[in-house]
């Protein structure tokens, strides 16, 4: 799944080129996970004003009204000046006067949901609960610890909530973790000021490295010049089980946690 790098990857590869691009067409393909919520045919005459993220959306704002774009499990944006025939995992297209913007999505879990404003009902409930961005001013040690001492599940899973910081996906929870030093299945409200202070550090230093790095690709994502990402082959613990930790040569574990794999090393995060 895209997480945050991948979204404002995706985000910077396109936006400063369909700013002030005037919608000239609108292609819908097969539904996707919510409804567009207006006829596609309105969406033309208007102007992309420009593109913003929150957590994993991306916010096109038009001159009238927004569309917020999510990746899903498996979805990509591509936007050039031109593109092929459309084929049967393209579901959503805008023609524009600086190009085509084209998402791609194979298993039609991602969306594009047309809103009034951000302050609209529909906006609202996708973006009201999303916590703090972790690459703002705003995510600060202190909010983090916080936050986890009113926390009795496991710090893996608070991470991945969303709801008291946004964006740091499976691949991003387990490098930052590993970073700080604590095992994913501890209980948030054990982590002390010191360990929290770290991992707030771990949490911004791997999510703008990933940034730097264009993502992460295990599959198939790609950003909207259809670059791969390369994180992924610095990892320390994701993805590899099995394998000797790269500080202390002990064996990396995987454990299952909500149904998404964690990994960490059981020697440098004991606790």
């Amino acid at each position: 799944m895209p997480e945050l790098p991948e979204v404002e990857v995706t985000r910077q590869s396109f936006a400063g080129r369909i700013a002030e691009a005037r919608i000239d067409a609108v292609r819908t393909g097969l539904p996707l996970r919510w409804p567009l919520g207006c006829d596609p045919q309105s969406l033309v005459g208007r102007t992309v004003l420009q593109v913003r993220r929150r957590g994993k959306y991306l916010l096109l704002d038009m001159d009238r009204g927004l569309l917020l774009m999510h990746l899903g499990m498996s979805g990509s944006l591509v936007f050039a000046s031109s593109l092929p025939v459309a084929g049967k995992h393209d579901h959503f297209e805008l023609s524009t006067s600086r190009g085509v913007l084209r998402l791609n999505d194979p298993r039609r879990f991602g969306a594009v949901v047309y809103a009034e404003s951000q302050e609209a009902p529909v906006a609202r409930k996708l973006l009201g609960g999303l916590g703090v961005e972790p690459l703002e001013e705003g995510f600060t040690a202190e909010l983090l610890y916080g936050g986890l001492r009113q926390r009795q599940t496991a710090i893996k899973q608070v991470l991945l909530a969303g709801e008291l910081v946004v964006g740091v996906g499976n691949i991003y929870a387990s490098e930052a973790l590993f970073l700080a030093g604590i095992r994913p299945t501890t209980r948030a409200v054990r982590i002390s000021r010191p360990r929290a202070l770290k991992l707030h550090a771990a949490v911004r230093d791997v999510l703008a490295r990933a940034v730097a790095k264009g993502g992460s690709t295990l599959r198939d994502f790609s950003n909207a010049h259809g670059e791969s990402g390369y994180f992924q082959l610095e990892a320390n613990v994701y993805g590899r089980a099995g394998e000797p930790c790269k500080v202390c040569a002990t064996p990396i574990k995987m454990v299952k946690q909500g149904q998404r794999s964690t990994f960490f090393c059981p020697n440098c995060q004991k606790t």
